[in-house]
C-alpha cells in the first residue's frame, strides 16, 4: 500500500471543494436575475450583521476579561459573584437569553431609568426608545461574556508563575505585571479560542432576526416570503454567511501562524 505523504494529507481539499461550490453559486448570482436580486436585498443586512458582531464581541470580550479577573480575585465575595454570573449565563440558551433581555430586562431597565429620572427631574423614556438592535447586542454581550470569561481565565492561568514572580521582583506593580508580562503571554494562548468565538458570533448574530432586526437572516426570510423561492433565497443566505465565516477563519489561522513564528524567533 502506498504511503500517503504529509503534503497530500495537509492539502485543503475541503477548501478547494468549497471554492468550487462558491464559484458556482457566484456564477449563478451573476448570471441569474433572481439570485442577483436576492443578493442585492441581502447586502443591506450585511452591515447590520457586522455591526452586531463587532460591537457585541468587543463588549463581550471586555466584560469577559473583567469576569475572569474577578473570578481570580483574592476576595471571596467577588469570586463567588463572578462564578454565579458565569454559570447562570452559560446554562441559558442564547435565544432564551435574547428574548429575556428584549422583553423582560429591557422594560425593567426603562422603568428603573424613569424612576431615577423622576427623582432628578429628567425626561422619561419609552420602551420603544430602547431599540431592538441594542437589546440584541446587549443579549449577545451577556451570553458571550460568560464563555469568553472562561477563555480568559484559562489563558491567564497558563502563564508560568515564575514569570509573575520575576516581574514582581523587578518592582512592577500589579497593573504593570498584567500589562507587560501576564496578558501578552496569555493572549497567544487565548487567540485561537477567541477567534473561534468571534466566528461563532457571526453565525449566532442570525438569532437577532427573531426580534425583527434587519440582518441577513431576517432579510432572507422576508425575501423568501415575498417571492416564494426558498431554495434560491436560502442558497444566497448560506453563501453570504459561508463567505464571511471562512474568510475570517482563514485570516485568523494566518494570524495565529504568524504570531507562532514570531514567538519561536
Amino acid at each position: 500500500m502506498r504511503r500517503v505523504r504529509k503534503s497530500e494529507q495537509d492539502f485543503p481539499w475541503w477548501l478547494l471543494t468549497l471554492v468550487g461550490i462558491g464559484s458556482y453559486l457566484f456564477w449563478r448570482v451573476l448570471s441569474d436575475d433572481l439570485y442577483a436580486q436576492v443578493l442585492q436585498t441581502l447586502s443591506k443586512g450585511i452591515g447590520i450583521t457586522l455591526f452586531v458582531t463587532i460591537i457585541g464581541f468587543g463588549m463581550a470580550a471586555s466584560l469577559g476579561l473583567l469576569l475572569a479577573l474577578a473570578a481570580g480575585s483574592r476576595l471571596l465575595v467577588i469570586r463567588q459573584v463572578a462564578r454565579f454570573y458565569i454559570e447562570v449565563v452559560r446554562g441559558v440558551p442564547i435565544i432564551v437569553l435574547l428574548l429575556y433581555v428584549a422583553f423582560a430586562l429591557a422594560p425593567a431597565l426603562v422603568e428603573l431609568w424613569n424612576w431615577i429620572a423622576a427623582q432628578l427631574g429628567l425626561n422619561p423614556v419609552r420602551n420603544r426608545d430602547f431599540s431592538l438592535l441594542w437589546r440584541a447586542i446587549i443579549a449577545l454581550t451577556i451570553a458571550y461574556s460568560a464563555f469568553l470569561a472562561e477563555v480568559f481565565r484559562a489563558g491567564l492561568a497558563a502563564v508560568d508563575q515564575g514569570q509573575i514572580e520575576a516581574a514582581e521582583a523587578l518592582g512592577l506593580n500589579r497593573w504593570h505585571r498584567f500589562r507587560f508580562v501576564i496578558f501578552p503571554q496569555a493572549f497567544r494562548v487565548i487567540l485561537p479560542p477567541l477567534g473561534n468565538d468571534f466566528v461563532a458570533m457571526v453565525k449566532d448574530s442570525s438569532l437577532v432576526s427573531v426580534l425583527g432586526v434587519a440582518d441577513i437572516t431576517q432579510l432572507g426570510k422576508v425575501t423568501a416570503a415575498g417571492n416564494f423561492r426558498y431554495f434560491e433565497t436560502y442558497n444566497v443566505v448560506a453563501l453570504v454567511y459561508l463567505t464571511m465565516t471562512i474568510t475570517l477563519s482563514l485570516g485568523l489561522r494566518k494570524l495565529e501562524t504568524r504570531m507562532r513564528r514570531g514567538h519561536e524567533r
